[in-house]
């Protein structure tokens, strides 16, 4: 009689099965992504800098909160005028950072723990100390055209030419350089040091694909590119018009970029690039190699990084900053449902969407949009389907530091002078992180760091964190223990807006438990009935996450229909499955491996 029960039950519910289709996700498409700020993340040998062999000393933290990958911002050789992202040698290993044998150590590392290394790669310019602006500047053959050289305008007043047109460059002032050398213009859409790459000779194009063939054969597993919309400009060399925006007419926000960024060739070049690590892959085998993009450009243009109309793959991951544009502390929950509507309305079928929290451009989260919903913005990041990417020390809430105009070394900040420094500065998001309670943070034993460590360090950094009851990590680990669950990494997801202040991201995947993460965004208590949010949920939740401030606690119950929300209160709650679904679920797992 037994036998024939299982038999009964396997015949009924395994061609329920066959029709849930298995779905594979490749390992980028799910994975939590960290951004690894190098000079400021940890220091190993006392200068007040981080390096590389810091970055290896705390990979096992890295494993510890459950990411994934890590992407480095630049550790090329460099002059450091805007921190690493002027290059001198794109093949060598900037000396404070460490060596070739460090890093590839730190590769050997990272593998060792399961984790993957992203690369950042910055095509868009070079140091003016790289030996191809050297030799471009001097007219050497086969170099004359490795930069964009223009002979300016005729000067009515007689002397030197004027500059070709009115572009500005991003830290103020004009894009356009004077060579006493070359007698000619060279264009800089950064710093003057940051001469553009000429991208319409194609021995630049190659030497570009060379060196991220380089970096593959040291065994990076992808590249986050910087920078991309500017790598064309307009070959007519038009004005660009006034944008309305402000006044000041050496910021960059004076004019429309209509001619120096988001060129048509510039997605075109992405897709070049993704031929080219796919085409590695395929001859050298392994997981897949990744490409993230960043670029601040209209969705529009975005969908088009993802791949061609002809479907011509691109980017990986189209960088989705929108949490970061289009959101503020006096958001509203339907402004994150725009949020995430809009994104997940572009991408295209097979691929999935990814959400980037911070970066260190940006003001950090907590300074941005509150400390009171650090935990609240890092569960709605992390209850998001597809990838996600977690700027270094958000995880554990922490805020800007303060940096006098003594202490500023971002050129974006010193080249706005003294009165203005504070409003473009990016150094405030780039402080050393917080391990510990010990001198300078424990990122190093130095006397002084390259920029200071931030004032509440003895309250919010991870040694406090690891050991108190409730802290910004372990709600972070909590939700990274969540994404593992086949819900988070293959299920539905739904953003609604409940009332003026409250927003649920509601997660369900047939035959699993349903998973939903309730924010209040207001001042005042809320109530919620969750009964109508998924299809079909048990009278109780459990909380499975819970902010730091919440009343509730992780494994207690709560009625489905009566949810108490505190001001800024957030967690997550799961719906248990019913018992035969909770079967289903079983077989299926077992049936899809």
């Amino acid at each position: 009689m037994k036998l024939e029960r299982v038999w009964i039950a396997f015949l009924v519910i395994v061609p329920l099965c066959v029709l849930c289709e298995p779905v594979v996700r490749d390992w980028w498409q799910k994975a939590a992504f960290y951004q690894i700020y190098p000079r400021s993340f940890k220091d190993s040998d006392g200068d007040g800098i981080g390096d590389l062999n810091g970055i290896t000393s705390k990979l096992p933290y890295l494993k510890s909160i459950g990411v994934k990958a890590f992407w480095l911002s630049p550790v090329y050789k460099s002059p450091m005028v805007d921190f690493g992202y002027d290059i001198s040698d794109f093949r060598e290993i900037q000396e404070e950072y460490g060596t070739m044998a460090d890093f590839e150590r730190l590769v050997e590392s990272a593998r060792l723990l399961g984790l993957k290394v992203i690369m950042d790669f910055v095509p868009n310019h070079s140091s003016n100390l790289h030996d191809w602006f050297i030799k471009s500047e001097n007219k050497v053959a086969g170099y004359e055209d490795y930069y964009v050289w223009e002979d300016g305008k005729p000067n009515p007043a007689g002397g030197r030419n004027l500059p070709p047109n009115n572009w500005i460059q991003a830290f103020r002032g004009s894009a356009w350089q004077w060579s006493d050398t070359r007698n000619q213009y060279y264009l800089h859409q950064f710093t003057v040091e940051q001469p553009d790459l000429n991208y319409r000779n194609p021995r630049v194009v190659q030497e570009m694909k060379d060196i991220l063939t380089f970096w593959l054969d040291k065994g990076v597993d992808g590249f986050r590119i910087d920078a991309v919309p500017t790598l064309y400009e307009d070959t007519q060399l038009r004005d660009e018009p006034a944008s309305g925006l402000t006044e000041d007419t050496e910021d960059t926000n004076y004019l429309l970029h209509i001619y120096t960024q988001d060129l048509p060739e510039t997605v075109e070049m992405v897709y070049e690039w993704r031929e080219l690590v796919d085409a590695y892959q395929r001859e050298h085998g392994g997981d897949t190699r990744v490409i993230m993009t960043e670029a601040y450009s209209s969705l529009e243009i975005i969908q088009t990084y993802y791949q061609s109309a002809s479907g011509r793959l691109g980017s990986h991951m189209p960088f989705n900053f929108r949490i970061i544009t289009e959101l503020n502390e006096q958001s509203k929950p339907s402004d994150y449902v725009k949020v995430v509507q809009d994104w997940m309305s572009i991408v295209p079928a097979g691929n999935v969407p990814n959400w980037v929290m911070g970066n260190h451009d940006r003001p950090r989260v907590g300074t941005r949009m509150g400390v009171n919903r650090i935990d609240a913005l890092n569960m709605i990041l992390l209850s998001l389907s597809g990838a996600s990417v977690t700027y270094q020390g958000e995880e554990i809430g922490m805020t800007d530091g303060v940096i006098s105009w003594e202490d500023t070394v971002d050129p974006a900040a010193c080249n706005a002078g003294k009165d203005l420094y504070a409003e473009k500065s990016r150094d405030p998001c780039r402080t050393p992180f917080q391990w510990d309670t010990s001198s300078m943070a424990g990122f190093s034993t130095a006397q002084r760091t390259w920029l200071p460590v931030g004032p509440l360090y003895m309250e919010v950094n991870v040694q406090v964190q690891e050991a108190a009851e409730k802290s910004h990590l372990k709600v972070y680990r909590a939700m990274m223990e969540l994404r593992k669950t086949k819900t988070y990494q293959l299920g539905t997801v739904k953003a609604v807006a409940l009332s003026d202040t409250v927003l649920a991201v509601v997660r369900e995947l047939q035959y699993h438990n349903t998973y939903i993460t309730l924010t209040n965004l207001g001042d005042n208590i809320e109530v919620v009935n969750a009964v109508a949010l998924a299809q079909t949920l048990p009278s109780t939740l459990r909380f499975e996450a819970v902010s730091v401030g919440s009343h509730n606690i992780r494994g207690g119950t709560v009625a489905t229909k009566d949810i108490v929300l505190l001001p800024n209160e957030a967690f997550v709650l799961k719906g248990y499955l019913a018992p035969v679904e909770k079967l289903y679920s079983s077989i299926c797992d077992l049936w899809l491996g």
